[in-house]
């Protein structure tokens, strides 16, 4: 059996202080701090962007693109991109209504309207049936976006795309480490972005990455990139149309650098602590991150859908799981429920999505995490949602 603190969150409680288990924190080495002194240290006047030009080599050479640009956050890559692609008001772009806001937010940015449909169950990606249901001819573009490492049905989608002339966006913000057959996510559509927020497998603090096989796109988004003033412009400070300011800075790309170096040990651990949990997990009602053949999953965030066949309480795992010091996450919540901005959604209009987000919840899965930690996550779940079989227990 485990023994539990039970002090219910005391933030004075020392066993809870040393034993919290994190949902998610960075894996920072000697490497990367090397890395990170040497660019506030010599990092400037002509070197300002050397660590810059040395991070976005290093990801194209890994995505297996043409081009990349760092980026202060995937969001503003994402922006830049739908910028850059003319996308405006009376617009309409179609993604999945799960998903963080990040993935929605750009399309209002510039005026047009997020367009939500349902999830497919299995993979809690984007349903290519409801995705064509949902084109108008004020349809702009399709956002796939790789929810926890999973991934859409991209021959679906492109299968679509190409039969109504509409683009095809991957955010990958969640996906390092996943591969669509022989592809790596974020390089198949007609422009990719990545997050390397704290969170993500690879991480810069902050920080995303635009990349693309379009070589027109990437010299309209080094523009829009640098405040509108082309890389072929003779004049200082001439712009030619108005930009954005989405840099990433120089600190952060050196510590991006290190982590490039580290990507292949990076990507193994999380799918090493994806298989922990599959393993402890075999034989409850639950469903984790699918894996389909012909694909890898790199499996960001390892999560688990409880079965309809089960009594579960979500709250109270999650306050289980507080009272015991792990974090947990929930679900993302379908957008359409948030009413932050007017969309074509209507209620009820994605019953999947509402199916699911109460019954799923993400589970802690930093790279430093050990088995210990992983037992003890898993022996709270198993309490809610049922009995782990005699040949099973861990």
């Amino acid at each position: 059996g485990h023994v539990f603190c039970r002090c219910a969150g005391n933030k004075n409680c020392e066993s809870c202080v040393m034993s919290r288990i994190y949902y998610t924190k960075p894996s920072i080495t000697e490497l990367e701090v090397r890395y990170a002194t040497d660019a506030a240290t010599n990092g400037w006047g002509d070197n300002c962007y050397a660590y810059i030009e040395k991070f976005e080599s290093l990801f194209k050479h890994h995505l297996g693109v043409k081009h990349a640009i760092a980026t202060s956050s995937c969001t503003g890559a994402l922006h830049m991109g739908l910028a850059a692609l003319g996308i405006g008001p009376g617009d309409e772009v179609i993604l999945a209504d799960i998903n963080w806001i990040a993935s929605a937010a750009p399309i209002t940015y510039l005026g047009a309207t997020p367009v939500f449909v349902d999830i497919l169950p299995d993979t809690w990606c984007i349903d290519p049936r409801k995705a064509e249901a949902a084109i108008t001819p004020n349809t702009k573009a399709i956002i796939a976006v790789h929810l926890y490492g999973n991934l859409c049905d991209m021959a679906a989608l492109f299968d679509i795309g190409r039969r109504y002339g509409i683009p095809v966006i991957e955010d990958a913000a969640e996906a390092i480490g996943s591969v669509y057959h022989g592809q790596r996510a974020g390089s198949m559509g007609v422009f990719g972005v990545f997050s390397f927020h704290g969170t993500k497998t690879v991480t810069t603090g902050e920080g995303g990455m635009f990349v693309t096989n379009d070589s027109e796109l990437y010299e309209k988004v080094v523009t829009l990139s640098n405040h509108g003033r082309s890389r072929k412009q003779k004049k200082q400070f001439w712009p030619e149309m108005i930009g954005f300011k989405y840099k990433m800075s120089n600190i952060q790309a050196a510590i991006g650098c290190a982590q490039m170096e580290r990507i292949e040990e990076l990507i193994i651990r999380k799918r090493q602590i994806f298989g922990s949990y599959q393993e402890a997990f075999h034989g409850l009602p639950v469903k984790m991150n699918p894996e389909p053949s012909g694909t890898i999953n790199g499996y960001w965030m390892p999560s688990i859908v409880v079965s309809n066949e089960v009594s579960f309480d979500r709250q109270k795992l999650l306050d289980d799981f507080k009272s015991n010091g792990v974090d947990g996450r929930v679900f993302f919540w379908p957008l359409s429920l948030l009413e932050l901005q007017q969309t074509s959604v209507i209620p009820g209009r994605t019953p999947v999505a509402y199916s699911l987000y109460e019954r799923a919840i993400n589970l802690p899965s930093y790279h430093e995490i050990t088995c210990s930690d992983i037992e003890r996550v898993c022996g709270l779940v198993a309490l809610h949602v049922g009995n782990i079989p005699p040949e099973k227990k861990i």
